[in-house]
């Protein structure tokens, strides 16, 4: 009789009937269903013991599991997945706990993994279409503000109607998060008192990172804007990701996720409501929760102030000395060897640089960014009044 014809429940039973009827021998009964002696004796012992109940298959798992994660461990496992809105991942749990109760024998992230997934805790998600990296267009940061990156987190209304347009400020290398304030648009001057703030706290970044909307670009020339332009003036060089490539600045794209789940989703009831869960986050993103690539560490373990500081006063831009220095003036036109030169209405009153790099070909700086060029020799055939920048 072939095991396989039969469920294994009706194998014991037809085995029980058979051994309870007599009809051979019970080595022959056990060589007919295929078991050994033993099997067969252990399976009439259940019967007698128990019934049909004592022939059901029994669990394997030991009476005694030393090796299973204690209740207390398990216990904040689940508190630290509980804790925040952003639902915190084997990893950083796992570092936390490491960080936090080092006699404790922590258990690997697959095991913190699974006892989640027991509880319920973990949801399947989408598998994101990502869009493949290109090549990056920016230096290497290997050094906190070296650059800081910045952009507005997508407006939304608070429950009373409000709009509300988050600025978020953060320093490229240590992640830390420098600014996550409210504002009422995106326009220069509230915006500005805001770096403003920031750069008498902080010191001055080298460079800011920003894509390029309001109002950070323009535009204008070189797709410099107010903002960006005061920038200059203090010594920090703006970088613009290119447009609908919002990976260049992924990480702070990846920060705005983790901000819309603890601090927007559901939003608050009022403006300052909003922004005391913005202060909440900030201080929570700062120096709770882990960040993989800072060896699960806070931001606050590896940012530190810049020794560059907020002048008083606006300096004035410097060039090397084989440069030609133009006043742009009102109407945003230099005057160059007796030629009219049109730059930008936004520069008028401030200096740029000139650099003659062929024979009449000259190029156009404000500060260390590159405006355009124009050729002086055009101005003789073209019958315009000025000439105007090639970009």
């Amino acid at each position: 009789m072939p095991w396989q014809e039969v469920k294994p429940m009706d194998q014991k039973l037809l085995f029980i009937a058979d051994y309870v009827r007599k009809i051979t021998t019970f080595s022959e009964l056990c060589r007919r269903y295929g078991i050994s002696r033993k099997t067969g004796y252990k399976w009439i012992s259940r019967y007698e013991d128990l019934g049909l109940e004592g022939l059901c298959d029994r669990s394997q798992r030991p009476l005694n599991q030393p090796f299973r994660t204690p209740y207390t461990v398990r216990k904040k496992i689940i508190e630290l997945r509980m804790k925040y809105k952003d639902a915190w991942g084997a990893k950083k749990i796992q570092a936390t706990l490491l960080r936090d109760y080092p006699d404790w024998n922590i258990p690997s992230r697959t095991t913190i993994y699974n006892i989640l997934n027991e509880e319920g805790l973990v949801h399947a998600q989408r598998r994101r279409k990502r869009v493949p990296l290109g090549l990056h267009p920016f230096k290497t940061v290997n050094e906190p503000n070296v650059v800081w990156s910045a952009d507005f987190k997508g407006q939304f209304k608070t429950k009373n109607g409000i709009w509300c347009y988050p600025l978020t400020i953060m320093d490229h290398h240590s992640r830390y998060l420098l600014a996550c304030q409210d504002l009422k648009g995106t326009g220069l001057e509230r915006t500005k008192q805001v770096f403003e703030r920031l750069f008498r706290q902080y010191g001055l970044p080298q460079r800011i990172r920003t894509d390029n909307g309001v109002p950070f670009a323009s535009t204008s020339v070189g797709g410099l804007s107010r903002l960006s332009k005061w920038w200059i003036r203090l010594g920090i060089i703006p970088e613009r990701i290119k447009p609908g490539k919002p990976q260049q600045n992924g990480q702070h794209e990846r920060m705005h996720r983790t901000l819309k789940a603890a601090a927007i989703v559901p939003p608050a009831k009022n403006a300052q409501l909003q922004q005391q869960a913005f202060d909440v986050f900030q201080d929570y993103y700062n120096h709770e929760r882990p960040h993989e690539s800072l060896d699960q560490q806070p931001p606050v373990a590896s940012y530190k102030p810049s020794e560059r500081e907020m002048p008083d006063i606006l300096p004035e831009l410097e060039y090397p000395a084989h440069f030609k220095v133009a006043l742009v003036h009102h109407n945003g036109i230099i005057q160059h060897y007796g030629t009219r030169v049109y730059i930008a209405g936004l520069l008028q009153g401030e200096k740029v640089g000139v650099e003659e790099i062929a024979d009449g070909v000259w190029e156009v700086y404000f500060g260390p960014v590159k405006l355009g060029r124009f050729e002086k020799r055009k101005n003789k055939t073209s019958g315009n009044d000025y000439i105007t920048l090639k970009v």
